[in-house]
């Protein structure tokens, strides 16, 4: 049974149903997460690492790399538009000026709420119609595989 909402599996991904539903749920999570982020002047991804410096400002690049999982060239370009926003600083640390420390700006700070609003907002459309049996499961089932595919990407030769 299928409608204009439901995409049917193409024949091509029949050997990974799980996997094209992943896809698929990440594409169409992400377009709308993105028009909610239009709405506060953000790109997709920037609200990540405000969410990250409003637990711990003043973290190096390294520190803000390490805990976001993005490469370096994206994470660059993210905190340069970021900075030019007026959303935060990135000044050489006093004790290394090989290191740059990423701060918050008061516009940046600003963002906290409104981006938890935006967070609750898209969580509540995501799950509204799930019990939360179906939440917590969906939510460990998401992990482990998370988990399964960062194992097996460490584990292939060449990284």
């Amino acid at each position: 049974m299928s409608d204009s909402t439901t995409s049917e599996l193409p024949h091509t991904a029949a050997g990974g149903p799980v996997s094209y539903a992943i896809f698929q749920l990440a594409r169409t999570h992400r377009a709308h997460a993105a028009s909610l982020l239009r709405a506060l002047n953000l790109h997709p991804g920037q609200e990540l690492l405000l969410m990250q410096l409003f637990d711990h400002d003043g973290q190096t690049q390294a520190e803000l790399l390490e805990r976001s999982g993005l490469d370096h060239s994206t994470l660059s370009k993210s905190l340069r538009r970021m900075q030019e926003a007026g959303l935060l600083t990135r000044q050489p640390a006093s004790h290394d000026r090989r290191l740059m420390v990423v701060r918050l700006t008061e516009a940046g700070r600003a963002l906290q709420e409104p981006i938890a609003d935006m967070w609750r907002t898209l969580e509540q459309l995501s799950v509204g119609d799930l019990t939360p049996d179906q939440i917590q499961a969906f939510t460990t089932y998401a992990r482990a595989i998370e988990q399964s595919v960062r194992d097996h990407s460490r584990q292939e030769p060449g990284d």
